[in-house]
């Protein structure tokens, strides 16, 4: 039995350990941009991600591969300007940290510096352990990734659900005993067998971000235009539609547009 839900007025990363340990679910949604950022917030969400999806769903891009660290910026501190309850947490970009712990620093700071966000998200295991050891020890508080990493798509070269056989599993649990004894603060779990992001859940202390994991973790994440439904042409199964946006915006703007051509738009009352 779950204890009562502790009114956050700020979310920390010490909060999101402290609902994990109450069996509070943590609750996580991407935002780009300050005027959805606010609403977002003010709604309640946990944790906002600047996500590098926003190569995708801003900038049209097909992959998370072409977005900079200064559009990275960029979008974060529209983002930190609108919230007041939210943790802010800011993906580095491919290319940002990789090759170079000390390069990965540099990029940590200046999201930190330069936006204002409260921590940064690296996908990865064991192949980027120097990068994170790095960042924790300029006190900049991180958060994994591991399961689909859509920075490496091309390794791969498929979105398709990966840990499945138990090579990759048994990598996935080590790579997620790794990042908790690093130090990461939380960890996201993305499009992997239900059962083993459970058992990857109870295996460790830190709070475990579902997306495409199942129910069994410690809380969710979707991106915002996915759920909103402003993106009418992406279908997975784990994604739940709480709107549908694409309609409706497409129904009231063409609306407009045969109001202004009636000269309809505007009348007596909606001018000086």
């Amino acid at each position: 039995m779950s204890a009562a839900k502790k009114d956050y007025k700020r979310v920390t990363t010490k909060s999101l350990i402290e609902m994990k340990n109450n069996g509070e679910k943590i609750s996580m949604l991407t935002a780009y941009d300050f005027t959805m950022a606010k609403i977002v917030d003010s709604a309640g969400i946990d944790v906002i991600l600047v996500g590098d999806s926003a190569s995708n769903v801003m900038a049209g891009h097909e992959t998370t591969l072409p977005i900079t660290l200064d559009q990275m910026i960029y979008h974060a501190s529209s983002v930190v300007r609108a919230i007041e309850r939210s943790l802010v947490v800011v993906d580095l970009p491919f290319g940002s940290y990789q090759s170079d712990p000390k390069e990965a620093l540099r990029s940590s700071i200046r999201i930190m510096k330069e936006s204002g966000g409260h921590a940064v998200k690296l996908e990865g295991g064991k192949e980027i352990k120097e990068s994170i050891k790095k960042i924790l020890n300029a006190g900049i508080p991180v958060m994994g990734h591991l399961g689909l990493t859509p920075q490496s798509i091309y390794k791969f070269g498929t979105y398709t659900v990966r840990a499945k056989e138990d090579e990759e599993a048994d990598k996935l649990m080590e790579d997620a005993k790794l990042l908790e004894k690093l130090g990461c603060f939380a960890l996201v779990l993305e499009k992997i067998p239900a059962h083993l992001a459970e058992k990857v859940a109870k295996s460790i202390s830190i709070p475990v971000i579902g997306i495409g994991a199942g129910g069994g973790v410690d809380g969710q994440v979707l991106v915002i235009h996915d759920m909103l439904g402003m993106n009418n042409e992406f279908s997975p199964r784990f994604l739940r539609r709480y709107m549908n946006l694409y309609d409706g915006m497409t129904t009231a703007i063409s609306q407009y547009v045969a109001d202004v051509k009636s000269s309809d738009f505007p009348n007596e009352k909606e001018q000086y």
